[in-house]
């Protein structure tokens, strides 16, 4: 059965939230660079280039954090974010747009790959190429 967020229940990283007409909530943050947080909710890259595979222990339903409705299994023990095996690349959890301001709708929630990508890293910077973005300094 698959888990169906509330946008009253979804939770963004220490930032306000705005409700669009979507029902969805998305990130309200300056638009810079400055700091990881600003890099990451004005950029959304890595969410829309790499496949994110993860443990099944991570689901809602195993006793995780991850709601079910938006992993596709992969094999009896790794399941996949959905949209993340698509081409192009978006995660289904990711709002808004490449860039310019995105939200995880699941951050709290999200997966271990997601939890392990840190802004600036090779892998980020990797997939703000692929986007057109400037290198993080």
């Amino acid at each position: 059965m698959a888990t169906i967020l509330k946008p009253s229940a979804i939770c963004l990283p220490r930032h306000a939230a705005v409700t669009h007409s979507d029902g969805l909530h998305q990130a309200e943050h300056p638009l810079t660079h400055s700091t990881n947080d600003n890099a990451c909710t004005s950029c959304g890259a890595c969410c829309a280039s790499f496949r994110v595979d993860f443990s099944v222990y991570q689901l809602l339903s195993m006793g995780g954090s991850v709601p079910d409705g938006l992993a596709a299994p992969v094999s009896g023990s790794t399941c996949r974010m959905r949209g993340t095996d698509h081409s192009p690349v978006r995660c289904a959890a990711l709002t808004g747009k490449i860039g310019e301001q995105v939200a995880c709708g699941i951050y709290e929630w999200r997966p271990n790959p997601c939890h392990e990508l840190e802004a600036g890293s090779d892998s980020c910077q990797r997939a703000r190429a692929r986007h057109g973005l400037p290198a993080l300094t």
